[in-house]
């Protein structure tokens, strides 16, 4: 119901279902789709895996497009991709450079005093 609202969160587990086929049948153009919405709601994860389709089907001109808008909201693994496109001459000096510093002030915009003494206590938890 949530995905049907539009929710970016929902959509993108959506799309996860219709990958692995649980509680509906597998359709690899509804992963798609569900991904393209939750991408379109701002969702990085949607995004990034948008990026490695296009990568895995040779469209690195839209992979780089993807990975971009992914590391631009903060999603780590897309700075990592786009340091690799970078590696093989895929992503421009400049590109690769506006898109990691609007990464880090992406993450930056989530930092709290709150988060980080969570982040310190859950890490205290594991010793």
């Amino acid at each position: 119901k949530a995905a049907e609202l539009g929710d970016a969160d929902a959509q993108y587990e959506l799309s996860r279902l219709y990958e692995v086929g649980k509680g509906v049948e597998k359709d690899e153009w509804k992963v798609i789709h569900c991904l393209e919405e939750a991408a379109i709601g701002g969702h990085p994860i949607a995004r990034n895996r948008l990026g490695r389709i296009e990568w895995n089907i040779g469209n690195t001109e839209r992979a780089v497009k993807h990975c971009i808008i992914a590391a631009k909201l903060g999603d780590d693994d897309s700075t990592k991709m786009l340091m690799h496109m970078f590696r093989n001459g895929q992503v421009s000096k400049d590109d690769l450079a506006s898109a990691l510093r609007a990464h880090q002030a992406a993450v930056d915009a989530t930092k709290s005093p709150q988060r980080e003494a969570a982040e310190e206590y859950y890490r205290n938890r594991n010793v």
